[in-house]
């Protein structure tokens, strides 16, 4: 009895001590590893967090935990004022709010809970709400330059959707910024004719447009930016339009070869001769049908990577391919795709027809992209080979599958290592100039399809309410959060778009504005 009893208040002893201190990481091991995160988040030198965990066995969150502790304990003691900068209660409240409703994503009733947990003032959720719209009411809803300057950028428009009214959106390819986000009642042409003025009377100007096929956009475009060149996109003309139909051929085919299945099982289980003779006629009929379905769909999906072939930029040996001889292509395969007699790929087919004199547009801005490129010290065989890369780094960012995107990119790495053999220690600026001159090829609006999987969590948390302050926030959240993977990691979209450092974190440049435009807003409350 007593053995169990010791067993008992030992395994509850065990159960309140959560954490042992280790006794090899000492004070003096400790503040080195605290010193050399420290060091790298100076730095942005990544993966050295991850390294320190690894090395010591200890957690990431302890480590950052460690780094932020030797930071404030060092600006204490040598930073300029001895004493810790005084945080108003509203101000601590505010930072609460925006990182969870915009970091986190988190409703207005979630972000009211985890505030009441942690004490933090006025965190009721009518509070909230009406402070977040009040910030989102400062903030404006169109991008603006500096001094006035006029900045060249392409234009990708499209729509969104939340709660059954539109949400208008241009968006920079490039940088990934958002350059106006407008809660619109419709999307007639009229609202894209000032959704664009406003652009250009904020100093940003199209050098051309990328947008769907649809009329208010077409229209809009000849009223408004009469001079700029409109770009069909041409994700939504071919890709995902013929892509669909093949899908439906292929359901089809899978169909009639289990129709054809269940007829034959039918004959085996038939009591008669007439019954069995039927079923025969049944199956053969399946089979005739089956065979109909498969050469459909097998000609319909050879002819769909036909017409995909033809969308890209350079050949195979790194050449702007001839615009003339695509556009060629691409109407033998419609021509073969309208022979196939199925009636919603006949309407795609007139459809691609008339947007086809503009599809291809993006040809001859990469053909004066490569012409700009060669103009300057880099060699014609070297580009040809940053070329390719950069087409199969295109490919493995499309593609939907893990396999295709390995393989992709283990092709653009190829390419990259044979460019990098001729450049050698010129070989990462050369590339990366390369790569973000060729960015401004610009063939579809799949980006704010993106940005559509970013905003449409907010949408979601806000129950169908969306207000334009609410997107002002998003806004300028995206454009001032810094990217922590992909191409553009490390940076923020205001960065890649201004060419400027920003030192500061989005929050506080967004306190900047509250306190220009309302001194008293982050005032102690007390």
């Amino acid at each position: 009895m007593k053995a169990k009893q010791t067993s008992s208040s030992m395994s509850e002893g065990f159960s309140q001590q959560k954490f042992v201190r280790r006794p090899d990481l000492s004070a003096f091991v400790r503040l080195q590893i605290a010193f050399t995160a420290l060091f790298a988040q100076q730095q942005r030198q990544w993966g050295v967090i991850t390294q320190l965990a690894r090395q010591h066995l200890i957690s990431r969150t302890f480590v950052y935990m460690l780094a932020a502790t030797l930071e404030q304990t060092t600006q204490i003691v040598f930073g300029e004022a001895r004493c810790p900068a005084v945080v108003s209660d509203t101000s601590y409240a505010c930072r609460h709010m925006l990182s969870l409703r915009l970091e986190g994503r988190c409703s207005i009733g979630a972000i009211s809970t985890i505030m009441k947990r942690f004490d933090v003032k006025d965190s009721s959720t009518g509070k909230i709400s009406h402070t977040l719209h009040e910030i989102g009411a400062l903030l404006p809803k169109t991008l603006c330059t500096h001094d006035g300057k006029i900045q060249l950028v392409v234009f990708v428009s499209d729509e969104l959707f939340a709660g059954g009214r539109p949400i208008l959106v241009t968006v920079d390819p490039q940088s990934s910024a958002l350059l106006r986000l407008e809660l619109s009642e419709t999307r007639q042409w009229e609202d894209w004719k000032q959704h664009w003025e406003c652009l250009e009377d904020n100093g940003y100007h199209a050098i051309y447009l990328v947008c769907d096929g649809g009329q208010a956009l077409s229209k809009a475009q000849k009223e408004t930016l009469v001079d700029i060149v409109r770009q069909p996109d041409t994700y939504h003309a071919i890709a995902h339009r013929f892509g669909g139909y093949v899908k439906r051929l292929e359901r089809a085919a899978e169909q009639a070869i289990e129709h054809e299945d269940a007829s034959h099982k039918k004959i085996r289980f038939a009591k008669t001769a007439k019954a069995r003779k039927q079923c025969r006629q049944a199956y053969a009929k399946a089979k005739k049908r089956v065979v109909q379905k498969i050469d459909r769909y097998a000609d319909a999906a050879y002819l769909y990577q036909c017409l995909v072939e033809e969308l890209r930029v350079f050949d195979t040996n790194g050449d702007v391919r001839d615009r003339r001889k695509a556009e060629g292509n691409i109407e033998t395969a419609l021509d073969l795709l309208d022979t196939l007699k199925v009636g919603y790929i006949s309407d795609a087919v007139q459809h691609v027809r008339r947007e086809l004199p503009e599809l291809l547009h993006y040809f001859d801005v990469a053909a004066s992209v490569v012409a700009e490129l060669l103009n300057g010290s880099l060699d014609q065989e070297t580009l040809r080979v940053l070329c390719v890369a950069w087409q199969w780094r295109k490919e493995q960012i499309k593609a939907k599958h893990a396999k295709a995107r390995h393989y992709c990119g283990s092709r653009e790495h190829e390419w990259l290592d044979l460019a990098a053999a001729e450049l050698h220690e010129g070989y990462e600026d050369v590339k990366d100039l390369v790569y973000q001159q060729l960015d401004q090829i610009v063939q579809s609006s799949s980006l704010v399809e993106c940005l559509n999987s970013i905003i449409r969590p907010y949408l979601n948390t806000s129950r169908n309410h969306v207000t334009q302050e609410l997107l002002n926030l998003v806004m300028f959240y995206h454009n001032h959060r810094r990217y922590v993977d992909g191409k553009r990691q490390g940076k923020t979209p205001m960065e890649l778009l201004t060419g400027k450092v920003q030192d500061k974190d989005w929050i506080d440049l967004l306190f900047e504005v509250i306190e220009k435009k309302q001194p008293d807003f982050l005032a102690s409350s007390l």
